[in-house]
Formats: C-alpha cells, structure tokens, sequence
C-alpha cells in the first residue's frame, strides 16, 4: 500500500481541491460522477480516506504537528510527557501541559482532520451505493472501518460530537447537533467491517476482519463494557495471525516494520523529496540539537515516567511507591559536569522508550545531556528525550525532510499493536475476576520484555544498566491484578498517544495528574508553580469555538467551557 499510495495521490489531489471542513459542503472535483463510477474511482476516493489517518487534510489551515495523527500533544496532557523546547514555542501547547485551556486553543483543530476523514470515509460509501453494478463489498467494508476510526477518535477525544452519515453526505447536511455519545454508529461500523472484511489482504496497512475485532474490542474498553470486548480479544489472540515481536525495539525500526506485533498502523513513508507522505504532524519531536542537527526538542519524557521503570530488586515494579524515589537524572547539570546514571533495577524497556544522559540514544552514541537539550533550566522540559518516534542510525529509509529542513520520519505510528490487545484482554479479564487469565495476558508482555536484547553499554560489552524484570507470580486479588495491569499498559505503551485516554476511562485522571504536577516539581521546581489543577470538565476537550461558530450555534460546547 505505501507504494501505491504515490500513484493515487495526484488524481486524488484533483477530487479533494478544496476544504474538509465538516461543515463545508464538499467541492465539487474535477473528475465527473461518471469518471468516479467505476473500481478505479472507488480506489482513489479510499485512498483518500486512509490520507488523513496523519490528521492533515487538504489546505491545513493551521501548522501540522497540532492535528498529529499520532495524539503525541495528547501524551503532554498526561503524566507520561512534556511540552519540550521552550516555555515560549508553541505557547498554545504550553497552556494545555499546564492546562490552561480554551475553546480557541488551534491544537483543537484536529476535530478538523478527524471529521476530514469522516467525510472522506462517506465519499466513499456513497459512490459505492451510487453503482449500479460490480462487487465493491471490500472497499465498502474499508470504508467504513475507517469512519469507525475516525469518529472513534473524535468520541474518545470530545465526549459529544455530531455524526454525519453517509446519507448526510450525499444531501450536503452536515450541519449535525451533538447531542451525545455516538458509540452505536461506532459499534455499526466495526461489526460491518468484522463481518465483510477479509482474514488477509495483500497490502500492509489495510484493515482485516481481525484488525476490526480489535478495534471493537477496543471500542467496548473505551465503554467500560469488559464483557463484550473480552470474546473479541481471546479470539483475535488465539486465532488472529498476531504475535509478540521477541525484540521490543523491532516495534519502532524499518526492520521491523508490519511485522507480527502490527495491528492497524499509520504507513509513513519518506522519499527524496518533501517526504509528504512522512509523519508531518511529529516532526518538531526530535532532538534539537541532538545527534544529527534536528528539529526542534519537543515531546520530552516526564521524570514520573521514568520513575515509573524502577523495580523491586526481584524484577518487579513499584506500583505503589515508584515516586518515593528519582531515578538519577542530570537535571541542572551542564554536559561537561561530571554525571552517573541511575544504578539501581530498571525495566530494560525504559531505555527504548527514554533517551537519558549516559546511555546510548537510538544507536547514535550515548546521550551528552543538556547539550542535546533545547529547554533550559528556567523550562519546564526537564532532561529526558524521545525514543520511539525516532529512527535509528543508519535506517536511511525512514528519514525524511520538510521544506525547511524539519524532519519527516518514515517510523510507523501503531494505533493498535498485539501488546495492547494483550493488555486489554488483561484488564477485561481483570474486571472479570478471572485472574489467571490476566497474570497470563501481562506475563507474556513482561517475558517479552525480560528475554529482548537489552540496549548496550558505550562498549558492546553489557548492559547500559541495571535491568531486572521477571513476571509476575501470581496476583493476591483482583485489587492487585487492576493495578498490575493498569501500570503494565503505561511501561509497555509509554509515548504511544494512549496514556491520558487509558486515565480518563479509569476514571482517575485527576488524582493522578494532580499528583504528578506535585512529583514531578521534585526535579523542575518551577513545573510545580506552573501548572494548574486538572480539573473534571477536562476529561473532554472543548468544542473548537470555530467549528461552535460554523455551525451558527447547532454545535454546543461540553460543561465547563
């Protein structure tokens, strides 16, 4: 699919020359109905519903990293991230991390993107059910696996949004009231899609009926109904083609990219050129000046998530007291101060995930400290650096460049790979009381983690650092078995876009934030004085005032702002 994709996109530029906003009736395209009406046409409209899964639409009006398909700003809302950079760049970003927020904050505009695909996705419905003849049960199926995604984005994110069907598209009423919770149209899609797509399909990156039963698992996680989501995920584990890639680090490298852990995944692709086809919406998330001279240092790992890697001594996290201690870290410190890593236990997955002072960074050498920093000490952005959504050294396949020099990686963001599933079967098993079941689901993800090759010291004569991890025992209760999952799905999935949503359907995103803000100004004093409450209305993100506006007043904004 990446390769075709570059084959379609210049007659797809013809088809959507103008805006996706939802509220705009979509323009008319230089290829007629006619032209359309055939299995060509019907692939070119797919394709452009699977181009917005980075979050850009055609003309984005505002700047691409704030409509990221990746949610990475998401992760600076939780306890897993910082802003990074400067106080000062991208202040609207800044005011969510210490959350001050507005209905006219522009980081809103990924409602935009989101109901780009939308449309997009009913485009393609309704010229399928405008053809007389042919079999297009496939596509239709793809089609509407996709607005299942989109709309599942939109919910998650806003709580109350419209829903535009595709009956809404084809007379032009977009203008929908949002007058609740849109679940049973989510559900809808997804069970069409289990129902019609195939086991199989030739090209990476497009939904199977197993990444549809993923997905409505998921989508019954995110209503708390355990229930319903656990027969999909014990089938989708037991019979679907997917397995734990023995190598974490294989998640996030070309090498292994769509490999056995690859569920449903974002396909960036770079080129020679501008790599548009590039993950756009992360490209300020490198380090700056880091390694290799790049944009611009944001998106940096909180100090509480790399406290959160510690263990007991036995190879076991701290799930009640990882905050009673720092692991060391080089905060305040110049490059050229004298510095000692951490050098008590560790979960060997933080050193893929973290980029700290002393050990290596993604195969580019040993991270220097504040000299790969951008923030200052008078920041907020403390001393950490990504991992994941970087490339490794010498993955020239997966590096891309903007028209500025900015980076465009090729790395794959995964929006559901085999370990979430895992995990949240282990949570609905948890919810069940069935506790053999979880401590299996989670074990294998820890056995993942304790047999993988660990990252190597400056030498390639051991490990960086003191890693212990082993599996869990056994679990004392269903209190404990909640918490051991609950902390296994942030050490596993940290900086993947999930954590602050995983918060909000517990239903204890303020007590964690709020105690995070505290913690964490052990080592930024000033993020302490900073930030402010979360407070309960922020489980929802506002309405985008725009879009209220657009909608002369159909729209209506959630409780509290």
């Amino acid at each position: 699919m990446k390769k075709r994709i570059f084959y379609y996109l210049t007659l797809f530029a013809a088809i959507f020359a103008c805006s996706d906003d939802f509220t705009d009736v979509p323009a008319i395209g230089a290829l007629s109905d006619a032209t359309l009406q055939n299995e060509q046409g019907v692939n070119l409209l797919l394709v452009g519903a699977y181009s917005v899964l980075d979050g850009i639409r055609n003309n984005q009006g505002g700047a691409d990293w704030t409509v990221s398909g990746d949610n990475w700003w998401f992760d600076v809302i939780s306890d897993d991230a910082h802003k990074g950079s400067t106080d000062g760049d991208q202040a609207d970003l800044y005011l969510l991390e210490i959350y001050d927020w507005t209905s006219a904050n522009p980081y809103l505009t990924v409602w935009d993107g989101r109901f780009a695909g939308v449309n997009r996705a009913n485009a393609v419905i309704n010229l399928i059910n405008n053809i007389p003849e042919g079999d297009f049960s496939s596509q239709l199926a793809e089609a509407r696996f996709l607005r299942g995604h989109y709309n599942f984005e939109l919910q998650k994110m806003f709580g109350n949004v419209p829903y535009i069907s595709e009956e809404n598209f084809a007379n032009t009423e977009f203008n929908q009231p949002n007058s609740g919770p849109i679940w049973d149209q989510i559900e809808a899609d997804f069970q069409y899609a289990i129902d019609n797509l195939p086991a199989s399909q030739a090209d990476v990156g497009r939904p199977t009926s197993w990444t549809a039963k993923a997905y409505m698992g998921k989508v019954h996680m995110h209503q708390s109904d355990y229930a319903a989501a656990a027969p999909l995920f014990t089938d989708v584990i037991n019979n679907g083609p997917y397995s734990l890639n023995p190598e974490f680090l294989a998640n996030f490298s070309l090498a292994g990219e769509n490999g056995s852990e690859a569920i449903f995944s974002i396909q960036f692709t770079t080129d020679g050129g501008q790599s548009f086809n590039g993950n756009r919406g992360g490209t300020l998330n490198f380090p700056n000046p880091g390694p290799f001279g790049s944009c611009c240092g944001f998106y940096q790992p909180t100090q509480d998530l790399v406290n959160a890697y510690q263990t007991d001594g036995t190879g076991l996290p701290l799930l009640d007291t990882f905050n009673q201690t720092d692991v060391t870290n080089d905060q305040d410190l110049a490059s050229a101060d004298p510095f000692t890593p951490h050098a008590g236990p560790l979960d060997p997955r933080l050193d893929y995930t973290v980029g700290r002072r002393g050990i290596d960074y993604n195969g580019y050498g040993p991270h220097v400290g504040q000299d790969w920093i951008r923030a200052s000490d008078a920041d907020i952005s403390g001393p950490y650096l990504s991992k994941k959504n970087v490339y490794q050294a010498g993955e020239d396949g997966n590096v891309g460049t903007g028209a500025w020099g900015q980076q465009h990686s090729g790395v794959n963001y995964h929006i559901i790979r085999f370990a979430d599933v895992l995990l949240m079967a282990a949570e609905a098993a948890v919810e069940a009381n069935d506790l053999a079941t979880a401590l299996d689901y989670v074990n294998q993800v820890r056995n993942r983690a304790k047999n993988m090759t660990y990252v190597q010291n400056d030498t390639g004569t051991g490990p960086a650092a003191n890693y212990q991890i082993e599996p869990y025992p056994s679990f004392a209760d269903q209190t404990e078995a909640r918490k051991a999952v609950r902390f296994e799905r942030r050490l596993e999935l940290a900086m993947e876009g999930h954590r602050l949503f995983d918060l909000r359907r517990w239903g204890v995103s303020e007590s964690v934030l709020n105690a995070y803000v505290q913690n964490e100004a052990r080592t930024i004093p000033n993020f302490g004085t900073k930030a402010g409450t979360y407070m309960p209305n922020m489980n929802l993100m506002p309405i985008p005032i725009n879009a209220i506006d657009l909608s002369g007043g159909v729209l209506t904004q959630n409780p509290g702002f």
